[in-house]
């Protein structure tokens, strides 16, 4: 429970955001439009590390990616997979082989064909170890990926076989009737095998990034924004309205705000949480919230930290969190307190995994969080004290902030470290922190997309590194299980395994937070929170 004293300091916060946002007005400003064209500013959470769909890892890069490259499928207005490269598809009796049948009319922004060799080609270079893709553990799907990815078989051996320029088969390693939701990843998108021959991985910088999807990138200025055109060669582009996008990283949700409602944005990908009344009271007309299949949650470090790898401390950081003063109190933007990592609306899946202590009173939780500290050695003569390292967005620093207070409660001393967002992933992934907050979007609508972040060969994104081999077996399990409801019901044994042993603390059931000016159409909410630009449009 956040103590008495520090309640009011962090509910006070609130009140002096909500001054600042009142204060001065700026003059307009934003990119000058040619004249006749239609033209979409972006406002996203963080600067963008890459444009390689291959090698980038955060949502803010796919937003843009996805816009530039298509793949076999796509996201509809409403998040639904539907066919992109691939007019069609069959699947063999058994689930194992997929055949898809590419259009003809396909090709790269300079012209070239987009062929089955270029999905081939992508596939090889993901799993290549050289590459060290933080998502080549999605593309394990194919057969021998993962044999591929660690070195033990050449590259020709992963399952993607050119049948002819306009055919591509794709051998799996276990059905997957969730491949056509997959495939809208970007780890599954296509690269243009000439450029990147060519440039090798600077295949990416502008003046050389081939494009096949609906936009092609002009320039990139860091710091400032990305800036997108129409590609005239993309299969549907007489139906693409925007003709140019600026993306421009806003960090800062508070100015992005204004920039939103001064007309200097038309659409900013988050604002913050607990500002969710106020700007409905103010902005009705651009809120859009929903909640999404995403989760909020806490990583520990116990690769790096000897403490981290005693359950008894992983439970006992958990269960003294207040996640309902967390979510109806701080963020107050429709987030439910979470004690499961899966989020509600998750396709084929009965939720029903949970964490054991979560119907205990707080209170009853921090007392045990004591007891369990003192048996794992620490206490007033021995404190329990580690870094607590996060990005700057402003819910975060809130989230954090209340999470230190509870700790504070139970005598464990941690430092809030604040970095930029990419510096603070780059910190996980190079396992360069002590704990670590962070929230996980569905990459694809199945538990699979959140389980499978815990298994023990996933690398990267499994940043607290859990390893189980029974939970690595229920995951394959349900890999090779055909029966829909038998396989859900693995995967909830696999989770309730995972969540048993503390392996992560799940905070709150994120809800996604746009502003969207309403000159702005074809903006479709959706529990995934893809909104291609290609179906969006602007009122005069």
């Amino acid at each position: 429970m956040v103590s008495k004293s520090l309640r009011p300091a962090l509910l006070a916060g609130l009140g002096l955001a909500a001054l600042l946002l009142s204060g001065c007005q700026a003059k307009v400003s934003r990119p000058p439009c040619p004249a006749g064209e239609v033209c979409l500013a972006y406002g996203s959470n963080n600067e963008a590390g890459s444009l390689d769909p291959q090698t980038s890892n955060l949502v803010d890069e796919f937003t843009i990616i996805a816009d530039l490259i298509s793949g076999l499928t796509t996201d509809s207005p409403d998040g639904q997979p539907i066919p992109a490269i691939a007019t069609s598809w069959e699947t063999s009796p058994d689930g194992l082989i997929w055949t898809f049948h590419l259009r003809d009319d396909a090709k790269w922004s300079d012209g070239v064909p987009v062929t089955a060799d270029d999905f081939v080609f992508a596939y090889r270079r993901i799993l290549d170890p050289k590459t060290a893709s933080i998502y080549s553990y999605l593309v394990y799907l194919l057969k021998n990926g993962q044999a591929v990815n660690e070195g033990k078989a050449p590259l020709t051996a992963v399952g993607a076989r050119a049948i002819d320029a306009g055919t591509l088969e794709l051998t799996l390693e276990h059905p997957a009737p969730y491949l056509p939701e997959l495939l809208k990843h970007q780890s599954f998108f296509p690269v243009p095998k000439h450029a990147v021959e060519k440039w090798g991985d600077a295949w990416v910088k502008p003046g050389r990034y081939v494009s096949n999807g609906p936009y092609k990138l002009m320039s990139w200025q860091l710091g400032d924004h990305i800036e997108v055109v129409k590609n005239p060669y993309f299969y549907d582009a007489k139906n693409v309205c925007v003709d140019r996008i600026d993306y421009f990283p806003t960090p800062d949700s508070v100015m992005a705000e204004r920039r939103v409602a001064r007309g200097e944005l038309d659409v900013n990908t988050s604002f913050q949480s607990n500002r969710f009344i106020r700007l409905k009271e103010r902005m009705p007309d651009m809120v859009r919230a929903k909640n999404a299949l995403a989760t909020s949650y806490l990583s520990f470090n116990t690769r790096e930290i000897k403490a981290f790898r005693d359950s008894r401390v992983r439970r006992a950081l958990s269960e003294s969190i207040d996640r309902e003063f967390i979510t109806g109190k701080l963020m107050r933007a429709g987030q439910l307190p979470a004690y499961a990592f899966v989020p509600p609306g998750t396709a084929n899946y009965a939720r029903g995994a949970r964490t054991v202590w979560a119907d205990k009173p707080l209170a009853e939780r921090q007392a045990e969080a004591k007891r369990l500290l003192a048996a794992a050695g620490y206490g007033p003569n021995r404190k329990l004290t580690f870094d607590f390292k996060i990005s700057n967005s402003p819910d975060t620093v809130l989230l954090a902030s209340a999470v230190q207070a509870d700790w504070a409660a139970i005598g464990v001393d941690a430092k809030i470290v604040q970095n930029e967002g990419q510096v603070a992933f780059a910190a996980y992934r190079n396992r360069d922190f002590g704990i670590g907050a962070m929230s996980w979007y569905a990459d694809f609508n199945d538990p699979v997309t959140f389980l499978s972040l815990m298994k023990s060969d996933t690398g990267g994104q499994n940043y607290g590194d859990y390893k189980n081999p029974a939970y690595d077996a229920l995951l394959n399990a349900a890999d090779r299980e055909p029966d829909a409801g038998k396989r859900a019901a693995i995967l909830q044994r696999a989770e309730q395994m995972m969540l048993s042993e503390d392996a992560i603390a799940p905070i709150y059931y994120v809800v996604s937070r746009n502003l969207v000016s309403p000159r702005v159409t074809g903006w479709v909410d959706n529990v995934a929170n893809f909104h291609r630009a290609r179906w969006l449009c602007l009122k005069k």
